[in-house]
């Protein structure tokens, strides 16, 4: 019997604060439009994460996993990647993060998933995806890869009730623009609004799928201008996140059986600097053509000075799979590209619904597949000056995580199944040690 609990747990920041995601907004946020929110899903000893910031980081992953009831390999922790939410990323993102807004967030998190451990109760699993809703564009290349389609799982309480919804989507939480100053969830809070509405009284959660090249429509240039944009409005994002919960909803669904299972799998994070120029000339000639303290060329000079070219050791990247009851829901870190998860989703074969979740346990920036480097641009040879890197990550690594993350699919699944095939045990259903994942 799976026994699956969902929690929400509000981290709207208060106004004023600094906001994450667009270099161009100079302001801090003057309000709120929706909820920035934690919402834990847990299953068996096994839980998905979804924070509504750009991206946590390695460290604060680690801590919130330690200090779980669960067992701390059996949880992924994905952002949703909205560019309307705080600095959440200590030494990146080109602003000083909150430590206190850190701290509250990091114990959220935890509460998040020991509420939904608390609330767990025996469930029926579902899964499908939905159509194509067609919002999703490559951002880079004209008719480009596109991880296309809306997975969906639906969780019901044996009894009848909808406990919860997990839904992703590749296709970067960017609708509004650098002008907007309310903290939002964008697009991913009209989906989860949506599902919720169609369900009272269940959670839904959303992830953001591999969607580093892939957005609504828009240059990455475009975002770089705080100048309103037409298209890049609050009705937009309803819209597209409305359509997005509509797929969902009408997608066939069927029963899920069998064991729960997860696993990580680990490589490295390693850099390679493509600057074409010393640090101290790119320096002066970025001051130069800086306008306003904190805009582009200021952020891009005061990295020159202090970044570039430091730190560059291979940084260890995590990778997870869950294997609940035949779906997979397989999490990258960082912004990785729509081919990379063809191409995953491809290597993992049929068997079962597949969530291929990026922002997951860490977010250092851009990882593109190695043919995407010859083409340069915004996320290969920029990009890593605002998450504040010493370079650019280097080609290959989008390949071995890839491959780390088949590796971890491959031992959720053999997991499970050696679980499912072993002599029952009693189980303390607050942390279900005794299951094995």
């Amino acid at each position: 019997m799976t026994m699956v609990g969902a929690f929400v747990v509000e981290i709207t920041p208060p106004g004023g604060g600094a906001m994450a995601g667009f270099a161009a907004r100079l302001s801090g946020a003057q309000g709120h439009h929706d909820a920035l929110t934690v919402r834990a899903l847990v299953v068996d000893d096994t839980a998905l994460v979804t924070v509504d910031v750009i991206g946590i980081d390695a460290g604060l992953s680690a801590r919130v996993r330690a200090r779980s009831p669960l067992p701390a390999a059996n949880i992924t922790i994905a952002a949703t990647h909205t560019h309307g939410g705080p600095v959440s990323m200590p030494g990146r993102l080109s602003i000083p993060a909150d430590p206190l807004y850190l701290q509250q967030m990091e114990t959220a998190i935890l509460n998040a998933i020991e509420q939904a451990a608390d609330a767990r109760a025996p469930a029926r699993l579902y899964g499908g995806s939905g159509e194509e809703p067609g919002f999703a564009i490559n951002r880079r290349h004209t008719g480009g890869p596109v991880d296309r389609g809306v997975p969906v799982m639906r969780f019901d309480r044996m009894d009848g009730p909808t406990i919860a919804h997990f839904v992703s989507y590749a296709c970067h939480p960017v609708v509004l623009g650098a002008d907007n100053l309310l903290w939002t969830a964008d697009y991913p809070h009209f989906v989860r609004a949506t599902l919720e509405d169609a369900c009272p009284g269940s959670v839904a959660l959303f992830a953001t799928g591999c969607a580093g090249d892939v957005n609504t429509g828009h240059s990455a240039a475009a975002s770089l201008s705080a100048q309103r944009q037409a298209d890049r409005t609050y009705a937009q994002a309803q819209r597209i996140g409305e359509g997005v919960a509509r797929s969902a909803l009408s997608a066939d669904m069927t029963e899920l059986s069998g064991p729960i299972g997860s696993a990580e799998a680990f490589d490295d994070l390693r850099f390679e600097s493509r600057e074409s120029s010393a640090g101290a000339d790119l320096a002066r000639t970025w001051r130069a053509a800086s306008r306003t303290p904190g805009d582009i060329h200021d952020i891009w000079a005061n990295w020159a000075e202090n970044k570039m070219g430091r730190d560059l050791d291979q940084i260890p990247a995590r990778c997870t799979a869950l294997h609940w009851s035949g779906a997979r829901i397989i999490g990258l870190p960082g912004e990785i590209f729509a081919q990379t998860a063809l191409d995953l989703r491809h290597a993992l074969g049929d068997g079962g619904p597949v969530h291929i979740l990026a922002y997951a346990d860490d977010n250092p920036g851009y990882i593109p597949p190695q043919e995407e480097y010859a083409a340069g641009g915004y996320e290969v040879d920029e990009a890593h000056r605002f998450y504040g890197m010493g370079a650019s990550i280097a080609p290959g690594v989008a390949e071995a995580l890839s491959s780390a993350a088949q590796r971890a699919a491959e031992t959720a699944a053999a997991l499970a199944t050696a679980q499912d095939c072993a002599p029952k045990k009693k189980s303390n259903m607050k942390g279900n040690q005794d299951a094995i994942t």
